[in-house]
Order: C-alpha cells, then structure tokens, then sequence
C-alpha cells in the first residue's frame, strides 16, 4: 500500500515536517511493508519557508527584521534561481507578540523583508501570509519601504486612526522591477464585518470595543490609499499586510495551491492508495484555505480517500465529510490533551499507528 503523508504544522507543538515524520514513524510500526511518501505542507503560515526549502532546495539566506514593536528579530529568505520566498509570519507572527498591545503592533518587518529579498537578486518574490499578530493593514511595512502620510505608519493600528493622505510611490519605486505573490490563507477583506479586526482580532488579543476601534481606523486607512483594494479577497491576510501587497501590485495566490503546485502534490497523490493529512485543531474554519481541506480536495480530484489526524477534531461527521475527509482522529481524545501537549511526536506515531490498523491491509 502507498501512503501519501502531507501534515500541516501542528501549531505550537510540531512543525509540518515533525508531524509528517512522526505519522511515518508510527505508521511503519504497524505497516512495515507499507509505501511511505513524506510530502509536508503549509498555507503560507508559519513554516512556509522551511516546506519549501525541504521540497525545493534552493538557498537560505539569514537577516534580521524589525519585529512587531521594532525589536530585531531573526528571519530567513529562501532564494530558488530568480525567485525568492518569504514569511510573513517571522517578522511579526504572533509568536513574537506575547504580553503586548496589539493595537501597537507593527509590520515593518516585512517591508524589511521585501528589501532583504531585493537585495539578493530576486526578480519575483513570494509571501507567505499567515498566523500574524498584527493588523495594521499593511502600513509598517509600506513604511519600511518609504511610504509617507499624514499619519505615523509604523506604529500599529492605533496611529492609523485620521489618516487622510498617503504617498505610495517611495514605496513602489523600491520594489520596482520586482513581482510580487501573495500567498494567502485567507480571502477575507480588510474591514467590515468579515474583515482583518473583527475575523482575527481576538486571536491576537484585542477586545470587542479594540476591534471596533480598529476597524474604523482600517477604514480610514483604506480611504486614504485605495478602499476598492481593500475589498478585494486576501486584503485582509496578515492582519492587512495582504492589502499592502495589493497595493503594490502583488498578485494573489491560495497559499495552499502554490505549496501543492510546488511540492507535486497531485500528481504524487495519483500514485498514493490513501492520503493522510492534519493540523493542530481540526475544525470547519479549516475549510477557509486551510492544508486539510486543501490536501482533501486534491486527493478527491484523484479519486483517493483522504484521512485526516489532529491534536483536536472539533467537527461532526457531517461536517467532516463536507470537507472531504473521509475519517478523521484525535490525539488529545485518544491520549489526553497533557500527552498531546507534552509529547506531541509521540503521541502521533502513536495515533498513526492505530489508524494504521484501519486503513493498511499490512
């Protein structure tokens, strides 16, 4: 039997090719004689740069960036020929955004990021755009690149509130010549009742009045550069940073197409007999763009079951099966959120091997 194996990162406990090696690892305990194809994934969050790098080789290229509240922090470029990735998530993930204000937070990083890739002779440049603590739509980091208003832009969302004019074109002349790939998660605008404050905001700490608050000064910012653009799907990415992009000329692309165009992924699941994936949390959000639901699609469209195994599985049945996923396993149900948290490699060869037990003939 062939086994296709494409995990996205389990957040906070194992990255995506961690979970695609502890899945192997307990699978092969119950199934030896099984096919094992490792293919790691990633939906332009945290871990884009590293899946990448692992399927394609290329060069890895450190920096340091301003982080959410101008703290240099380290990051990485990815540079393959002429065309270079980048992460959004390094220079203002929300990993780096413990215990402060998050209507202060910042993107210069990624500007600074841009730049860094400018620099070492990209001709293309893609982001990756995902699990951001930030939502100032974009600003630090088209301040990083030059951009002016009548308002600071570097100081998170909160110094956005009035702004009336902005200078774009310092900023587009220093990506000149450049094109840009949004890699985006997410296809939600950057205001509005679906938009990047109020969607996100909670998970980054602001609280309902903040999200309110935020908003409006979203709006405002949106007015000064461009409010068509902001309703455009993925403005919203990266709490605006997608915005941002668009506003430079970025065009926009589903994290998880890119990753499985890169990787080969349908024409590895062609070859497979079942297709296993997983995330931190499964649940229907994961159908917004999410690795599960993109993995579930691709092996639907070759005709291949797919099962799925998380740290928590928070959907029906009904649910599951909307998402394509043929079953679906828990870690934290079969072992207990303590071991799924303390020894999460373990715990899901441990998981993989039950499963295994279903699904292989071995």
């Amino acid at each position: 039997m062939r086994v296709l194996i494409a995990p996205d990162k389990f957040a906070g406990t194992l990255t995506a090719p961690q979970a695609a090696e502890a899945m192997a690892r307990g699978w092969a305990r119950q199934a030896p004689g099984d096919q094992l194809d490792l293919a790691p994934m990633a939906d332009g969050g945290p871990g884009f740069v590293d899946v990448l790098h692992a399927s394609l080789g290329g060069e890895l290229l450190a920096t340091s960036v301003s982080g959410p509240h101008g703290q240099p922090v380290p990051a990485t470029v990815l540079k393959v020929g002429e065309r270079v990735y980048v992460e959004s998530a390094q220079a203002c993930g929300l990993h780096l955004c413990e215990g402060s204000d998050p209507e202060t937070r910042s993107s210069a990083g990624v500007g600074e990021l841009l730049l860094a890739a400018r620099d070492c002779g990209a001709r293309e440049v893609v982001v990756g755009l995902g699990g951001s603590g930030t939502t100032d739509g974009g600003a630090g980091l088209l301040a990083a690149l030059g951009a002016t208003a009548d308002a600071p832009l570097d100081a998170g969302p909160r110094g956005l509130s009035g702004v009336s004019a902005v200078d774009l074109e310092p900023a587009r002349r220093a990506l000149s010549g450049l094109s840009l790939v949004a890699a985006s998660d997410v296809d939600n605008p950057l205001t509005g009742l679906f938009g990047a404050a109020r969607t996100y905001g909670p998970q980054k700490g602001l609280a309902e009045e903040a999200m309110v608050a935020v908003d409006v000064a979203l709006e405002s910012w949106a007015v000064a550069c461009d409010r068509r653009t902001s309703l455009e799907p993925g403005a919203g990415a990266a709490g605006g940073v997608g915005f941002a992009l668009l506003l430079l000329g970025a065009g926009r692309e589903p994290g998880i197409d890119l990753v499985s165009a890169v990787v080969g992924l349908p024409q590895r699941a062609r070859q497979a007999d079942l297709v296993l994936t997983g995330e931190g949390a499964f649940d229907f959000s994961s159908r917004a763009g999410k690795v599960p639901y993109g993995v579930a699609q691709i092996a639907g469209e070759q005709l291949r079951p797919c099962v799925a195994l998380a740290g928590q599985v928070l959907v029906g049945s009904r649910e599951m099966r909307a998402l394509g996923i043929e079953s679906a396993y828990s870690v934290a149900e079969a072992y207990g959120e303590d071991r799924a948290l303390t020894e999460p490699a373990d715990a899901l060869a441990d998981l993989a091997a039950r499963v295994a037990r279903s699904w292989s003939p071995a």
